[in-house]
């Protein structure tokens, strides 16, 4: 309190001219600190939203009398969320590593979990809050914003929608809830969009094992289409590695499991080299009559484990019907017109290769699948065309890549 305070009433007027002596400094720190953060944030695979306020006056005043009244012994009032920064993320995973990040760019002086011991009955919000110690740079750039400490609070999406509709209903309302229905309205309300956070960090991580298998499946594939194809031409590559051994097969009970569950199985049986039991999954995804576009993206699958044990005729029928199914599949088109390379089927080849560029003009690989069909055909210089295209699609492409090796070729072809 003030030394000029009469009894325990604080003096309004001067508590207002020294809190705003400090206002344009706080504006500057907050902005700063709120700029560091999101830079720090891009790190982060997620999006993640920075929201930062310097707390007005009245605001300040009604908490200050408020602390002043809890402490009842004539403390000194301190406000530690002068300048409050709020970091609102998608994903729960995601609040841990936004915590790291404050901690490795801030000096952490305290950190509080609110809500972490309340029950289900219960309806205050979860949210992680840290004080972190003003940088000593941004006081000498900005000016003393009249406090020492900011408020970070870290939380998702759902919690910061809940904390907002709950500092309406509970922490400014004239009352709170009594009534009994009413509480377990609220306590439900609030167990269901913790639910809901459950759930979507479910779906996030099922999405990233996932894709996962699926980045594993797609560099086996594409192993397997350099060795077939490259070797057609360069003759002083290395032979192709022989078609791996099935492996044995891990028991899975298909009962009950959903198109979700078997083709994450089916991935992670392709990926082990485990093609008989990953066909057999993708035929039981098929058997339970999925829409056009998920049977247009089994079908490729389950044609992608067909070409990896050299079944080449199952794997175009597979391809084929993935693109009866879904027209607009690029990536179909593509696999089959590979199949037909090693096959020796060029013209057909071809076909497919214009067929998937035409959906989409800029794939790279096809462009370089097609030069080489051409080549075969004995046309350079259209194969020539084809290969400079995919270079220029890849710019990043390493210097003596299969690519440039082949542009050379083809430009020796053309000199003689």
């Amino acid at each position: 309190m003030n030394d000029d305070d009469t009894g325990l009433f604080p003096d309004r007027v001067k508590l207002e001219a020294e809190y705003n002596r400090y206002a344009g400094s706080r504006e500057l720190v907050s902005r700063d600190l709120a700029l560091r953060l999101e830079d720090a944030m891009r790190e982060l695979p997620s999006r993640i939203s920075v929201k930062v306020r310097a707390k007005d006056f009245l605001s300040y005043y009604k908490k200050y009398l408020r602390l002043c009244r809890q402490n009842g012994s004539g403390e000194p009032v301190v406000i530690t969320d002068q300048i409050g920064i709020r970091i609102v993320c998608p994903f729960i995973e995601d609040l841990g590593l936004v915590e790291e990040i404050v901690s490795r760019v801030f000096t952490v002086i305290e950190v509080e979990r609110k809500g972490e011991h309340q029950t289900f009955k219960e309806f205050g919000y979860q949210s992680i809050h840290i004080l972190i110690a003003i940088p000593e740079i941004l006081r000498e750039k900005d000016g003393f914003p009249g406090c020492d400490v900011a408020e970070i609070q870290i939380r998702t999406i759902l919690q910061d929608a809940w904390a907002e509709v709950e500092h309406e209903l509970v922490y400014k309302a004239e009352f709170t809830p009594f009534d009994e229905p009413m509480k377990r309205k609220l306590a439900a309300v609030n167990a269901s969009l913790s639910l809901a956070d459950i759930i979507f960090q479910e779906i996030r991580t099922y999405q990233r094992q996932l894709n996962g298998e699926l980045e594993k499946r797609r560099e086996s594939f594409y192993k397997k289409i350099e060795e077939s194809t490259d070797a057609l031409i360069f003759d002083e590559m290395p032979p192709a590695s022989p078609v791996e051994h099935e492996r044995a097969a891990a028991p899975f009970d298909t009962e009950g499991k959903s198109i979700d569950d078997l083709l994450l199985a089916a991935l992670s049986a392709h990926n082990g080299s485990r093609f008989r039991e990953a066909i057999v999954l993708y035929s039981r995804m098929l058997e339970m009559n999925p829409g056009p576009a998920i049977a247009s993206l089994i079908y490729k699958h389950r044609g992608m484990a067909y070409f990896a044990q050299s079944q080449y005729g199952e794997a175009i029928a597979d391809f084929t019907e993935a693109l009866e199914r879904d027209p607009d599949s690029y990536k179909a088109a593509y696999y089959r017109g590979i199949v037909r390379v090693v096959l020796e089927q060029y013209a057909a080849a071809i076909e497919d290769f214009t067929r998937s560029l035409a959906i989409h003009p800029y794939q790279s690989f096809c462009f370089f699948r097609r030069s080489q069909a051409w080549y075969h055909l004995g046309d350079f210089p259209q194969a020539l065309a084809d290969c400079e295209s995919a270079i220029i699609l890849w710019p990043e492409s390493p210097s003596g890549s299969a690519m440039e090796q082949f542009r050379a070729m083809l430009r020796d072809k053309l000199r003689m």
